[in-house]
């Protein structure tokens, strides 16, 4: 007659690894934010919208104030996709400061910022008020403006001539450099 099994005695079981969907979870995230912080290191300057007529846009800025692309139409812009949560557009500040600080000649150059999914505009204000920011800054809600603009990441920042065409494009964070080579682009003098 043959014995029954011990009561212990079941087949080895494999360990479980309930760790492994949430590390591979947070890994993807990692990714992601990576990317989003440090948009196309290989291509800094370009893309599809230079020589084109700029998107228009009417938004709302932070103290609700339509402000409408058109109504700057005959002068040189400058757009910035920024929001305060990001590394790079924190280090360009300053840079933009000091270029809505200088006076400027007619048709005056007109500085834009366009906050990027901005989670709060408690951030957005604190974040102008830290760097000094003495131009306007736009809620894009639903990211359609920067749809419109190809934005792929933060920041990026447009340079359209007064007659509204995209001259130039910069991602990833100025450079005084790089910036200049925005303003040449579209007739404005350097920093």
């Amino acid at each position: 007659m043959t014995q029954p099994p011990p009561i212990n005695s079941a087949p080895h079981a494999r360990p479980r690894r309930w760790w492994l969907p949430p590390a591979l979870a947070l890994g993807v995230t990692g990714m992601l934010a990576a990317a989003l912080l440090n948009p196309a290191r290989n291509a800094t300057i370009g893309g599809p919208l230079v020589g084109r007529e700029a998107p228009v846009f009417t938004l709302s800025t932070l103290d609700g104030t339509e402000l409408a692309l058109q109504t700057f139409r005959g002068r040189p812009m400058v757009l910035n996709f920024w929001a305060s949560w990001c590394l790079p557009c924190r280090q360009e500040a300053p840079l933009f400061r000091e270029l809505a600080a200088r006076p400027s000649g007619e048709p005056g150059l007109v500085l834009l910022g366009i906050l990027f999914q901005e989670p709060s505009d408690a951030a957005a204000r604190n974040f102008i008020r830290d760097y000094a920011l003495a131009y306007p800054s736009v809620r894009d809600p639903n990211s359609k403006t920067a749809i419109n603009y190809g934005v792929s990441g933060i920041p990026e920042t447009f340079f359209i001539d007064t007659q509204g065409v995209v001259q130039f494009v910069d991602r990833g964070g100025l450079t005084r450099e790089r910036l200049n080579a925005g303003l040449k682009k579209i007739g404005v003098p350097p920093l």
